[in-house]
């Protein structure tokens, strides 16, 4: 079964779920057709199984997120969440990408995209308030924006930069922008 998720991960982001057949993730897979439906309904069935582990990986990186105060420390628990979400996205991007596109006619992915990323959401809004900022709809809103654009951007295209870079730059720029109190006039 294993397999068979590895491989449709790998058909899905080469190909496109729409264009993926089960001809090609059994041959990735080196398993049959018979092997295949053992498992799997369909392609809709493993991309759903698929969409099940990615959103379970982001629903618990959600409530592993640390408290992200002002200071370095904050800055440190901040980095290691954002390099574990981008490293997720990663892993998991041809279904995000189906999720993310509207690709997916099966409401049920749909709708563990929804929660995951919410979940994402909401924990980082809590721990924006818990630093004093703002942690509105408005910041939590731009602050996810920005790091699933980026997310996307960083897997779905060659980038010639330092991932390391590119990380301590957006991790520095969040924590800046989007964990310190702000003063009102």
């Amino acid at each position: 079964m294993r397999r068979l998720l590895d491989a449709g991960m790998e058909v899905f982001g080469e190909r496109g779920f729409h264009s993926a057949r089960v001809d090609d993730i059994v041959r990735v897979a080196h398993t049959s057709h018979g092997t295949f439906y053992l498992y799997f309904a369909n392609k809709e069935d493993l991309l759903r199984a698929l969409a099940t582990e990615c959103a379970q990986e982001l629903d618990d990186l959600a409530t592993r997120l640390g408290p992200v105060s002002a200071d370095e420390a904050g800055y440190v628990t901040l980095r290691a969440f954002l390099d574990e979400f981008f490293a997720t996205y990663e892993r998991y991007g041809p279904v995000i990408r189906a999720w993310m596109e509207g690709h997916v006619d099966d409401k049920e992915v749909s709708r563990l995209g929804v929660r995951a990323f919410t979940d994402i959401a909401t924990a980082l809004g809590r721990r924006m308030r818990e630093a004093g900022a703002p942690g509105d709809n408005a910041s939590i809103s731009a602050l996810m924006a920005l790091l699933e654009r980026l997310a996307y951007f960083r897997t779905s295209r060659p980038l010639e930069l330092a991932p390391a870079a590119v990380s301590e730059t957006v991790a520095r720029t969040v924590h800046r922008g989007f964990f310190t109190a702000t003063t009102t006039a």
